[in-house]
C-alpha cells in the first residue's frame, strides 16, 4: 500500500493568471492499493465520490490504461484537509494523487514531467498541478501538450496566510465572470507585475509584493462573487501583509507575510467577525517546496 502527502496550492498570486502557483503546507492524504474491484473510504469522515467519478481513481485507472497495463481497480482512502472549491488546488491534489500513486504501484514507467503534462491536461493549466507535485514557486506554461516550467525554492522567513470563506465557488462559475478580450494596457500591467512576483518572492525583495500582485485581468471581475473580500484585503494590509490576492479562483484570500509577524492570523480571525464574517477560517502556513511526498510503501 501507497500513503501519498500531496500539498494545496495557491494559483495565480496575483497577476499570474493560469501560469504562476505555488505549493503551501497544508495536505491532503491518500492511500492506495491495487484491488480486485473498487473501494474508496473518506478517513476523515468527510463526503467524498465513492464510485468511478472519484477523481483520484479516474485519474489513476487512466494513466494504467495509457501505459497499457491491465487495470483490475483500486482500494482507495483520503484524508481531505484541502478544502473543496476554494481556491486552493483541492482537484489538482486528487490528479496528482491519482498519476504520482498510479505510477508507483506500476514501478514508475512515467517521468514526473509527463506526469505533469497529462495533469495539465486534464486540468486545463498547469498553475496547480504543477507545484503540487513539484513543490516550491512555480512558474509554467502549458502549449497544449508539454508543461514548460521552473521551479523555485522559496525560503522560510514567509507565511502564506488563508483566509477561506465559508461558501463554495466553482471554478467554471469564476471563470464565466472574465471577459473575452482585454486592453492592451491590462495585459501590459500584469506581464510587468507577473515577472515582478516570481523574482521578487524568489530573490527575497518582499517590498516589491503589494504593487507585483496587483492584476486587471481576473480579480476586479471575481471580487464581485466574493462578498468581504475587498474588505478582507483591506485588512490584511492594515495588519502588515506584504501582499493579498485572490487564490486561484477564489474565494479564499491569501496574505503573504513575514514570517516574524506571528499574530497575523490570529488578529486577521479577530477582525473577520467586525466585517459580519464569523463563518470564515483562518490557516497559517509555510512554503512547501518539496511537493508530494510518498511516505509509506
Amino acid at each position: 500500500m501507497l500513503k501519498l502527502r500531496i500539498p494545496a496550492t495557491s494559483a495565480n498570486i496575483g497577476p499570474g493568471f493560469d501560469s504562476i502557483g505555488l505549493a503551501v503546507g497544508l495536505y491532503n492524504y491518500v492511500t492506495l492499493e491495487e484491488y480486485d474491484g473498487l473501494a474508496i473510504e473518506s478517513l476523515d469522515g468527510k463526503e467524498i465520490p465513492t464510485d468511478e467519478t472519484n477523481l483520484v481513481y479516474t485519474t489513476a485507472k487512466r494513466l494504467y490504461e495509457l501505459c497499457g497495463v491491465p487495470f483490475r481497480g483500486l482500494k482507495i482512502g483520503q484524508i481531505n484537509n484541502i478544502p473543496l472549491t476554494r481556491g486552493l488546488g483541492s482537484s489538482s491534489a486528487c490528479v496528482i494523487a491519482g498519476l504520482k500513486g498510479a505510477n508507483r504501484l506500476m514501478g514508475n514507467p512515467v517521468s514526473d514531467d509527463e506526469l505533469l503534462n497529462l495533469a495539465a491536461g486534464i486540468e486545463g493549466h498547469p498553475d496547480n498541478s504543477t507545484p503540487a507535485l513539484t513543490g516550491g514557486l512555480v512558474t509554467a506554461v502549458f502549449d497544449g501538450k508539454k508543461v514548460w516550467y521552473v521551479k523555485q525554492e522559496i525560503k522560510n522567513d514567509l507565511r502564506f496566510v488563508a483566509i477561506i470563506p465559508d461558501f463554495e465557488l466553482s471554478t467554471a462559475k469564476a471563470r464565466g465572470v472574465l471577459p473575452d478580450t482585454v486592453p492592451r494596457r491590462d495585459g501590459v500591467f500584469n506581464l510587468s507585475r507577473a515577472a515582478l512576483m516570481s523574482v521578487s518572492l524568489y530573490s527575497g525583495n518582499y517590498h516589491n509584493l503589494r504593487v507585483a500582485a496587483d492584476d486587471r485581468l481576473h480579480q476586479p471581475y471575481r471580487m464581485g462573487l466574493v462578498k468581504g473580500g475587498g474588505e478582507v484585503m483591506d485588512a490584511c494590509f492594515q495588519l502588515g501583509a506584504y501582499a493579498a490576492y485572490l487564490s486561484g479562483a477564489g474565494p479564499t484570500i491569501m496574505a503573504i507575510v513575514d514570517a516574524n509577524l506571528r499574530d497575523f492570523g490570529d488578529c486577521i480571525a479577530r477582525r473577520l467577525p467586525e466585517l459580519g464574517l464569523d463563518g470564515w477560517q483562518v490557516h497559517t502556513l509555510s512554503i512547501d517546496n518539496a511537493g508530494t511526498v510518498i511516505e509509506r510503501v
